[in-house]
């Protein structure tokens, strides 16, 4: 394709991120780019396995088959990872922490697919992390009294003393500049290694590539999957502590 969806332009191998159409909303010139483009298609792609899974789910059998045994596995490892965190809390965001880890991972993943990966597009990675950001802050003050909000912000000096807000105040909103730059920038330095790759080689960088993008694309795109995950969980369980609210 000639726009960059499957990392090919014009003029060979191309990483940036192109406009496929241009159409016109309220006046103003709107552009539907390759990362849209790859967004549909991983969404198309975990909206077909949904619908399988669902009617595969729902004609389960004792002996399960390959697709129910896949699909067992997957809730039964999305359900360890998120109990094994955040415990008493985990039901309620067992949905939330499930959807972003799939969505994330076959989006970091896609590229095997020969697509530019939508993670490597800060436009997508900055928006999850506001999500997250959104949810620590509702359980802060849902589960934290705004005394002892105050305390953190001004610790390690007492509350009289705000000396140290700002700084604290800093060190909250770098949580989802944060979370979004390190999933966006290892995922985009794989995908621009992979392309310089193919464009300085051609024709000679035939199949033993391959190697190069179970490393880039699914080792590392599956390790900052479990990191972004991690890190929400691990920031949202510190929130609710016991679970007793204010």
């Amino acid at each position: 394709m000639g726009h960059g969806i499957l990392l090919s332009g014009e003029s060979g191998v191309d990483f940036t991120i192109h406009g496929v159409f241009q159409y016109s909303f309220f006046g103003h010139q709107v552009w539907i780019t390759t990362s849209h483009v790859c967004i549909l298609i991983v969404m198309l792609l975990l909206a077909v396995f949904a619908i399988a899974a669902k009617r595969c789910m729902a004609k389960a059998s004792e002996v399960p088959g390959s697709f129910q045994n896949v699909v067992e596995m997957i809730v039964e490892m999305l359900d360890n990872m998120v109990g094994g965190s955040m415990g008493q809390a985990a039901p309620r965001y067992f949905n939330y922490i499930g959807t972003i880890f799939i969505f994330i991972l076959v989006s970091n993943i896609s590229g095997l697919l020969g697509l530019r990966p939508p993670t490597a597009d800060y436009g997508v990675t900055l928006p999850l992390a506001i999500l997250t950001f959104s949810l620590i802050h509702y359980n802060k003050w849902k589960y934290q009294k705004p005394l002892t909000i105050w305390t953190d912000l001004c610790s390690p000096l007492p509350p009289w003393l705000p000396i140290w807000l700002p700084i604290n105040v800093i060190s909250a909103v770098a949580v989802p500049i944060s979370l979004s730059l390190r999933l966006f920038a290892n995922v985009l330095s794989g995908t621009a290694m992979m392309a310089l790759l193919y464009g300085l080689l051609g024709w000679f960088a035939t199949a033993w590539p391959a190697a190069l993008h179970v490393y880039f694309d699914l080792f590392s795109g599956a390790i900052q999957t479990y990191v972004f995950c991690m890190l929400t969980m691990t920031y949202i369980s510190n929130e609710i502590g016991d679970g007793t609210r204010r």
